[in-house]
């Protein structure tokens, strides 16, 4: 397994997820890669409306 990816499990609401998963489909990815989309996005966000987020070495 590649050092750099992290597991995470989420609990989300049934429906909630079945509505997503058809959005990840449509889009060509499967849920787990538009969750990670998502989530660059939200970051790119956070960074320019703010500062770029500086991690240290030891951050997990």
């Amino acid at each position: 397994m590649d050092d750099n990816l992290f597991r995470y499990t989420m609990r989300i609401d049934k429906t909630l997820y079945q509505k997503f998963r058809y959005i990840a489909e449509y889009s060509g990815r499967s849920v787990n890669k538009e969750i990670e989309q998502m989530i660059k996005r939200r970051v790119e966000k956070f960074e320019k409306e703010h500062e770029e987020i500086i991690l240290e070495k030891d951050n997990k």
